[in-house]
């Protein structure tokens, strides 16, 4: 790393080849845990939802898959791929069968190592993953999304926040704030009163006061705030004010 950044200095290589180059170095000893999507971010399907309940979580969500469950929400019968639902005419009919659709679902430990499963999912061409604890039970997924993003890097733009940083305060009371912030913090650093017993991140709260996940340029209004998403992606809010 120290060696890149004196490239970069002396001009060397540009900033994203630096980009590249470091996501590539730092790849390399990072594990599932490092990356995965929580499950409390994860968009499930219910084996038991009516049709038109499948059809609304599918445009609405924007995702490609989704782990369907049964019972619980560790209880994962399989993943279905939106676009099997396309040879299906609409509206669903009442006898559609959602469970003749799902591929079997891969589950992979926290502790997995990223390159490893990079080459999993290249062998078998699989693009998620179900993350699992210690106990077995559902962390949350993982996606190729995700892995390439440890790689290639964000999207960066003039909203960015610094690395350690979370909440970024400027002037005229606005603040720019990355998704993943706790609501504990957030609260305390906002004297807010959000509620944390359910989520655990603002982005959490932010995605069910919309009801769906918004998509860049989006604005709510909550508990005296107003929320603008600045960079989200089809799985989660990165960053909003």
């Amino acid at each position: 790393m120290d060696q890149l950044k004196r490239w970069h200095t002396q001009t060397l290589i540009n900033h994203d080849t630096r980009t590249l180059l470091e996501g590539v170095l730092s790849f390399s000893p990072m594990r599932v845990e490092d990356v995965f999507l929580p499950k409390t971010q994860m968009v499930n399907i219910s084996a038991d939802a009516s049709p038109a309940e499948i059809l609304r979580i599918v445009t609405e969500s924007g995702h490609s898959r989704f782990p369907v469950t049964g019972e619980t929400p560790d209880d994962i019968l399989g993943i279905l791929h939106a676009k099997d639902l396309l040879r299906f005419p609409l509206p669903l009919s009442e006898n559609f069968d959602l469970q003749d659709l799902l591929r079997p679902a891969v589950f992979v430990p926290e502790s997995k190592p990223l390159p490893t499963l990079l080459n999993d999912f290249r062998k078998n061409r699989n693009h998620l993953a179900m993350v699992v604890d210690e106990y077995g039970a559902i962390s949350g997924i993982i996606t190729l999304e995700d892995i390439t993003e440890v790689i290639m890097g964000d999207i960066e733009d003039e909203f960015d926040i610094e690395a350690d940083h979370l909440i970024k305060m400027h002037a005229q009371g606005r603040y720019t704030l990355k998704g993943h912030t706790p609501i504990e913090q957030f609260n305390t650093e906002l004297h807010a009163n959000f509620p944390d017993d359910t989520y655990d991140t603002i982005a959490c709260i932010v995605t069910g006061l919309f009801g769906h996940l918004p998509k860049r340029g989006e604005t709510i209004q909550s508990h005296g705030f107003e929320f603008k998403i600045l960079h989200a992606d089809t799985r989660r809010i990165h960053v909003m004010e």
